[in-house]
């Protein structure tokens, strides 16, 4: 049963018990907040790990007894709770699997409507209220950074940070094209129509310090915001635009309150973008990462959502599939998540 090697993660909760008592600690607020934050990981591992371990004795015990007192009525209990216990194995298993360098981070989600016009953007918006729903339910907290709203229905885009232990390294791999096939609402003839639509992934990262951007290679936009945001919105340029050059990363942020904070945010967007395409690229200078970024974000197919003729989601690189449509769309994704990460690359 040993996922990960325990005495060495006490030993290392143990150090990280000992630094936090010196007086000094808190000098330095951000490396403590990240060693806090690193303390907290452990201590969840553990107690889970050790969970594991106190649920498989009682199950031992409760089949002993079972065995000595011939009772068969206690086997669908014993039954139920090795399915529980199987389950959340496996659910230790994937956190095991989750060793990229920002993996524990946050991410920053975005969603981009594609070819279908009306029917993309109101995809758009559904895989939007679908990845909200997998947040809630996993525990995460989600802030709205940047909408963009379409007059007739749906949205064009949107920006969501999502902010909880291991979130980018669970959403990693749900970037790419999500291809819906339905009945248009839209469509007066009833039709089928075969829509698409974008998501992008990149981890939070509070501080990269081999992420250096030169302010040379920034063009910086204001405009009038749109849509929901307070009152103060629509009535000032508070909106920012912020385009690197090198790549054409373009990055926008609308949703708080001031052109500071706004602009703020969408650095730090940018930093995230810039910091994981640096990681792919395996490049060691930002002005080596030349060529139009934009026009790469439109990769392969992912993942294929049919409504009808008959109702399926299917993920095209592990061939993992449900006919549970709607429940899918309510954010049950752990299924798709798990196989990806499970699946070699």
């Amino acid at each position: 049963m040993t996922l990960f090697d325990l005495a060495k993660l006490k030993s290392e909760l143990d150090r990280a018990d000992r630094e936090i008592e010196q007086e000094d600690f808190w000098n330095n607020p951000e490396y403590a907040q990240k060693v806090m934050k690193e303390k907290k990981s452990m201590e969840n591992t553990i107690e889970t790990f050790e969970g594991l371990e106190n649920n498989l004795n009682d199950i031992e015990e409760l089949i002993e007894m079972a065995e000595a007192e011939d009772d068969e009525t206690m086997a669908p209990d014993i039954l139920a709770m090795f399915d529980t216990l199987k389950e959340d194995l496996d659910n230790m298993r994937i956190r095991t699997l989750l060793t990229g360098k920002y993996d524990s981070c946050g991410a920053i989600i975005s969603i981009h409507a594609g070819t279908g016009g009306v029917d993309a953007m109101d995809w758009a918006s559904m895989l939007l209220r679908m990845y909200t729903r997998w947040c809630e339910k996993k525990g995460y907290s989600v802030k709205m950074i940047d909408l963009q709203d379409d007059t007739e229905a749906g949205i064009k885009s949107a920006t969501l940070m999502v902010e909880g232990e291991n979130a980018y390294g669970y959403l990693k791999n749900e970037k790419g094209v999500h291809r819906l096939v339905r009945i248009s609402p839209f469509n007066a003839a009833g039709k089928r129509q075969t829509s698409f639509a974008q998501l992008e992934v990149v981890p939070e990262i509070e501080e990269d310090l081999s992420v250096e951007i030169d302010p040379e290679d920034l063009r910086i936009d204001t405009y009038r915001s749109s849509g929901a945001g307070g009152q103060h919105v629509n009535k000032t340029d508070s909106a920012i635009r912020i385009t690197h050059l090198p790549t054409n990363i373009v990055v926008t942020c609308q949703n708080e309150r001031s052109q500071h904070q706004n602009k703020e945010m969408a650095m730090k967007i940018l930093m995230s973008k810039l910091a994981e395409l640096k990681e792919q690229e395996h490049k060691e200078n930002l002005r080596e990462l030349k060529g139009d970024y934009s026009m790469n974000t439109w990769g392969s197919q992912i993942r294929s959502y049919v409504f009808q003729p008959y109702t399926m989601v299917k993920d095209h690189r592990t061939g993992a599939e449900t006919v549970n449509v709607n429940a899918v769309m309510d954010g049950d994704l752990d299924y798709f998540i798990n196989e990806k990460l499970k699946a070699k690359d």
